[in-house]
């Protein structure tokens, strides 16, 4: 096996140490942009002796694998004449060089901070030119070497130098060591891929194949074959999890592919991957396999305060980090969350830290979509520029991705921001407060200009004027201080307002014809403005690159060519529609016609006949029945009235979704219906005892990404078409689409309205046993706009009125249980 890795990537793995910290600030909001340009200042300052860029490698057998070391030298000066220095800095241990070795290998690396201040490079620094030393020292057969590290301030462009000298002893040994150290962990990695790859070769698809799956496989197979982009939609029960991972898995054996990510927004779903993977495993795969938590959960202190002063995971975790995780990798196959924090306790590192580099080992990837795409979070370590792998993007529930893309690449900047750190740090950073009432007044002024604007109504600007330089340079300010600062009064403040202007820099860099910016303000009456990401294809596309092939896959990806186009997608990706396993006479599929949610027709009587409907669809038959409504203030309204006229305490229980709740009150609100003694039985009473009935939001926590099988839920009474709300960004949208000769209600409201509706409705059926009623409340779900966004599988639906409705649930029932 051959293995080639940077110069930097093999330095920042060997050599780092000491404390995470993020109280100093990160990269510059454009740092990776002026880098590059100071080194391009500095190299072409050198004489004709200079050569940049120099090409380097080395490659050294292993027990199991040949490894090839390599990299771009930033500068190397063969001068013809010897070289002298005045005054020269040395390396710790060094002497001052007088005169300097004949070859001298130049490493540049700009920085925020004054380096007037520097006292020595960085270890991990150095070691990087050290690398390029030795390598070109043993090509070159020479006695000695030397090194010059020049730190750049990026504001300033102010320049210092760092020289150090070393025999070919010296520094052939120093390489030699360093080669050993990698070499346990590339004969690791080397040994599992082996044992992975031959793992594969005989692993079969764990079960019989249902209607239609098999092609499902063959699509997914062909589309990594070919590297392109798949589309599916795929109704539940179609064992659409391990469609997709299986051909996956195949391919990687095949050599197409060394990494799977499969990425989706909801816990449920990692759950399922896990357990598709767990099945494949029984079945004879070896693949590490390791579930990302966010932060915030699997942070051991009470709050996410990453640094030494106050978490002793932080402090030290670089100096350990490598220990633990040669033992984990070495000691698991799959690294679950609760295997994570055994580590990190026994070895005291950051858990979270500590999952990130175990990712870095293992063969499938499992978390949200933001370790991809979003452009402030996405994993470093296999995606920033210059790394390169051969991944498969498995992208699960991806109709989120198109509005969790518009809110990955958008950003804000309120105006009450920039205040609040002014009068922070006004009296002791009174540089910072200076550059920070420029942003301000440039915010302020666009604040006038809105006119005769309604003050709930977003402005578009077509340009934000001096705001961003201002911004910059503030950014730029705060880097510096933050740089040479971990406390003093305003740091947290001056910190908290550094990374949203990094943000906000970052993603004014993207802009272009998809975006649009605006301002507003909040519902607080704090004043903003922003860059809002309308069309997320571009963005979305960029990262989707990245993959050799990305299957992106839905219960709910209706109509296909509205998800394609935001997704991403080109007329050469493949799209597909999965046959569904389930049999429709387990399911009742009603549509009122005698009611209606729209805006005009909201009223106690409409209401009232929804609250009807309800109590006559779930008088049918006891069991737990899920009501979704458009809002909030729609849900309250209706479950008032059911509340006040129909049910009855004796013989149900009825629970309502609140805006606040958290992640316990979640849980106990999916336990109540998994857990309800007496769901499913038969009743022939006029009010059905040991009902439990959930009022829920459309489009919420509750509509989708939960699983309730068998008689978990036997009903689902949906009220509405799931329109978002009118207004704001919504109008923005349709106006976007409009200019481009699309339809821009539907784009903005229709499509995303309707996938909202099916989600509900896909929480009766996970399994193809399961049963029940989905009831579509709504005189609108009978216009031809709306029929032609059904799923196919929806053609059997039946219209009912309230005189009918009781009958239609009741035969309904009576036919299933004879069955």
């Amino acid at each position: 096996m051959d293995i080639h890795i940077s110069v930097r990537a093999l330095v920042e793995f060997i050599y780092r140490h000491g404390d995470i910290d993020n109280r100093k600030a990160a990269d510059s909001p454009d740092a990776m942009q002026v880098g590059s340009r100071i080194h391009r200042k500095i190299q072409s300052m050198m004489g004709p002796e200079y050569r940049a860029e120099y090409p380097l490698s080395y490659t050294f057998g292993t027990e199991h694998c040949s490894v090839t070391v390599e990299g771009r030298a930033d500068g190397i000066m063969r001068p013809d004449e010897p070289m002298y220095i005045e005054d020269a800095q040395s390396g710790p241990g060094i002497e001052p060089l007088k005169p300097l070795p004949a070859v001298l290998i130049d490493e540049i690396k700009s920085t925020v901070r004054n380096v007037s201040r520097m006292t020595d490079p960085e270890p991990v620094h150095l070691a990087q030119a050290l690398c390029y030393a030795a390598i070109y020292l043993m090509q070159e057969d020479l006695p000695e070497i030397g090194v010059r590290m020049t730190y750049v301030t990026q504001d300033t462009e102010e320049i210092r130098y760092f020289y150090s000298r070393y025999s070919a002893d010296e520094i052939r040994g120093w390489f030699d060591d360093t080669c050993e150290a990698l070499s346990k962990w590339v004969d690791m990695q080397a040994g599992w891929t082996d044992v992975r790859q031959a793992s594969i070769q005989d692993l079969e698809f764990p079960y019989d194949y249902r209607p239609g799956q098999k092609n499902l496989v063959e699509y997914v197979y062909r589309t990594i074959y070919h590297g392109r982009q798949l589309y599916i939609e795929a109704p539940t029960g179609t064992g659409k999890t391990l469609s997709v991972l299986y051909p996956a898995i195949r391919s990687m054996g095949e050599g197409r592919g060394d990494r799977i990510f499969y990425l989706t927004a909801r816990t449920i779903a990692r759950t399922v991957a896990e357990e598709a993977l767990t099945t494949l495993k029984e079945h004879g795969l070896k693949c590490k396999n390791i579930t990302l938590t966010a932060k915030e959960k699997i942070c051991f202190a009470d709050e996410c305060d990453c640094n030494p002063e106050a978490c002793p995971y932080a402090k030290g975790h670089f100096d350990r980090i490598n220990e633990a995780l040669f033992a984990i990798v070495t000691g698991e196959e799959t690294f679950t969350r609760d295997t994570i924090e055994r580590y990190a306790r026994e070895y005291e590192v950051c858990p979270f830290e500590f999952a990130l580099d175990i990712s870095l080992f293992s063969d499938c990837i499992i978390g949200d979509y933001n370790y991809v795409f979003d452009p402030n979070a996405y994993l470093r370590r296999f995606f920033a520029e210059g790394r390169e792998g051969s991944y498969i993007f498995l992208i699960d529930e991806a109709h989120n991705l198109v509005d969790r893309g518009r809110e990955m690449y958008s950003a804000t900047l309120v105006k009450e921001d920039l205040l609040a750190c002014k009068r922070a740090c006004s009296k002791y950073q009174p540089a910072i407060a200076r550059a920070i009432e420029k942003c301000n007044k440039d915010m302020l002024a666009i604040k006038r200009g809105r006119g005769d604007t309604p003050d709930s109504r977003p402005q578009v600007m077509p340009v934000l004027g001096d705001l961003v330089g201002h911004a910059e340079r503030l950014a730029q300010l705060m880097s510096e201080y933050l740089a040479d600062h971990t406390e003093g009064m305003g740091h947290e403040e001056i910190l908290d307002l550094y990374f949203k202007l990094r943000d906000f820099l970052n993603i004014y860099d993207l802009l272009g014809d998809d975006y649009c910016i605006y301002n507003a303000f909040t519902e607080e009456r704090d004043f903003f403005v922003k860059l809002y990401c309308v069309d997320p294809a571009r963005n979305l596309r960029a990262c989707a690159d990245k993959a050799i092939a990305s299957i992106l896959f839905s219960a709910t990806l209706l109509p296909i060519q509205y998800y394609k186009k935001l997704l991403g997608g080109t007329a050469e990706d493949y799209e597909v529609y999965a046959q569904s396993v389930f049999d429709t006479d387990r399911r009742l599929l009603i549509q009122a016609t005698d009611v209606s949610s729209k805006y005009s027709d909201r009223s106690r009587t409409q209401y009232r006949r929804m609250a009807e409907y309800i109590y006559e669809i779930a008088r049918a038959r006891a069991g737990n029945y899920m009501v979704f409504a458009p809002s909030y203030a729609y849900m309250q309204q209706v479950y008032d009235i059911y509340m006040d006229e129909y049910h009855d305490p004796a013989a149900e229980e009825v629970v309502i979704q609140s805006g606040n709740m958290r992640e316990a009150d979640r849980e106990e609100f999916v336990a109540k219906f998994r857990m309800k003694p007496g769901a499913g039985e038969e009743t022939d009473a006029d009010t059905a005892a040991g009902t439990l009935i959930g009022f829920c939001v459309l489009g919420g926590i509750f509509a989708e990404g939960i699983d309730l099988r068998d008689d978990a839920l036997i009903g689902v009474i949906v009220m509405g078409t799931g329109l978002p709300q009118i207004g704001g960004e919504r109008d923005l949208l349709r106006g976007f689409y409009d200019d481009a000769g699309l339809k821009g209600f539907d784009y903005a409201y229709s499509y995303p309205g309707m996938n909202r509706v099916q989600q509900a409705a896909g929480r009766l059926i996970r399994t193809e046993t399961d049963r029940g009623v989905i009831a579509l409340l709504d005189e609108r779900f009978s216009y031809p706009s709306n029929r032609r966004m059904f799923p196919r599988e929806w053609s059997d639906i039946r219209t009912v009125t309230i005189d009918s409705v009781r009958d239609a649930v009741r035969g309904f029932w009576k036919d299933v249980i004879m069955d």
